[in-house]
């Protein structure tokens, strides 16, 4: 492509520092402009259309160009475009969204505070364990368990909690508050002829280890995705989440779930806390809360957990803690009515059916050369990349084939992720299995044309 001297492409890579971008590659490469979406689909300023099969950012999930979504933000924006929720302000599409939240979430998480992304979300956890325990007296229980491959966001403390280099180095990060612990991906951690149940027995044991040897009365929490996303789609082994959730409970270590990612209907249950077990102090969900058409998170905690903090806030004067978009009211609308999508088009059952479809139509990738691992549950999926199968070693240097497999979806019309090793899949929720079907066909294109390049020597492009 021809890229003109004041073009969007050239003036992108003059202006714009991206995330989650190599800078001088973009400088060689530039950006792919979307212009616009409908469906499972998006369109680039050259016309070509390309199945979004992440969802964005695992996050689209009632698709591009939901009309709804659009009337219900401006429709809010006509009436009230702005307020803030500071010092007892309120207004209708906040309140009306956090009495939702608490009627669909898990039992026993009774209140509601927004932020604006799950970064923030997971720092505000923070904030709120510590000045919950500063609430009970408990000045030196601040210590949070995380786990290597997990993924809680990019704030300061949000990515001491994650557990991927890429988010750390160069950062001087994790701050010391955090410990890890080993990631629960039995393909990669599992010893050999360990089962999932004693593989979770062994992580189990290393969580109350760990806790022991920090001394109970310091760790305040233990984070987790349900299933990992950004840290390459990782299911936990079975029994995991029960026999965790036991040690938290053994040593007064609050449980919060990460469902940033999961909420809303990704793995064919309302949050993936119902599909595994889990009963959580506090619970973070964003993206598929509003379909991320607007930038909303929002934090689920105990009413034990308020009470604390009520406490607290009384004793000193204030709660000195919040944003200027907290539960802002055109993000709270699109909220609103995306959740109503969700309902009444059934997507959280569409999920389940699609999702199996996805799962049952990557399965036989298994048995490819390059494949080690095809994993994942309802609407998300992934396939691990590997040198040797018998080994399950990695290409060198790790991510180079993944990502030039990346490539060759995106030259057939597929958007994925390559995160390392590993190509993720997370399509809007409302996929027909058809379109599933088509998602797998691009992908299957992708995947020879990398075996052929790999069997070539990987030559430079």
């Amino acid at each position: 492509m021809t890229v003109l001297p004041n073009s969007l492409h050239a003036r992108d890579v003059a202006y714009h520092f991206h995330p989650y971008t190599n800078a001088r590659r973009h400088e060689r490469v530039g950006p792919m402009i979307i212009e616009r979406g409908a469906g499972i689909h998006v369109y680039d300023d050259q016309g070509r259309e390309y199945i979004e099969a992440m969802a964005g950012l695992w996050s689209v999930g009632v698709g591009f160009g939901e009309g709804r979504l659009v009337e219900a933000a401006a429709r809010q924006m006509s009436r009230l475009p702005y307020y803030h929720t500071f010092t007892h302000k309120a207004h209708e599409p906040s309140i009306l969204l956090a009495e939702r939240l608490v009627r669909l979430s898990p039992e026993g998480l009774d209140h509601v505070f927004f932020t604006n992304s799950g970064s923030e979300a997971n720092d505000t956890v923070v904030k709120l364990v510590w000045y919950y325990n500063n609430a009970l007296g408990r000045s030196a229980k601040k210590t949070f368990i995380a786990r290597q491959g997990g993924y809680h966001g990019i704030t300061v403390a949000a990515a001491s909690l994650t557990g991927l280099p890429t988010n750390q180095r160069g950062f001087d990060l994790p701050l010391p508050f955090v410990r890890h612990v080993t990631c629960p991906h039995a393909y990669r951690h599992a010893r050999a002829g360990e089962s999932e149940e004693a593989f979770a027995d062994r992580l189990a044991a290393e969580l109350e280890a760990v806790i022991l040897e920090e001394g109970p009365e310091t760790v305040a929490a233990f984070i987790g995705e349900p299933l990992m996303g950004a840290g390459g789609v990782l299911p936990p082994p079975r029994t995991y989440w029960e026999k965790v959730q036991a040690v938290c409970r053994r040593h007064d270590v609050l449980v919060v779930a990460d469902e940033v990612i999961t909420g809303f209907g990704r793995l064919g249950t309302l949050f993936a806390c119902e599909h595994y077990g889990i009963r959580p102090d506090m619970m973070v969900v964003s993206k598929q809360i509003t379909s991320s058409y607007q930038p909303l998170a929002a934090v689920l905690f105990s009413d034990a957990i308020y009470q604390g903090l009520a406490d607290h806030s009384e004793a000193i004067g204030n709660f000195g803690h919040g944003f200027t978009g907290s539960g802002h009211p055109v993000a709270t609308a699109v909220a609103l009515e995306n959740l109503a999508i969700i309902e009444e088009r059934g997507l959280v059952a569409n999920a389940a059916r699609s999702g199996a479809r996805l799962q049952q139509a990557l399965a036989p990738f298994a048995e490819h050369p390059l494949v080690g691992e095809v994993r994942g549950v309802g609407l998300i999926a992934a396939v691990e990349i590997v040198a040797d199968k018998a080994s399950r070693a990695k290409f060198d240097p790790p991510g180079r084939v993944a990502f030039h497999l990346f490539e060759r979806a995106q030259a057939h019309g597929l958007i994925v992720r390559a995160i390392q090793d590993t190509v993720a899949f997370c399509p809007p929720m409302i996929i027909t299995q058809a379109e599933v079907d088509e998602l797998v066909a691009r992908f299957a294109l992708a995947l020879e044309e990398t075996a052929a390049w790999v069997g070539a020597g990987m030559p430079a492009a």
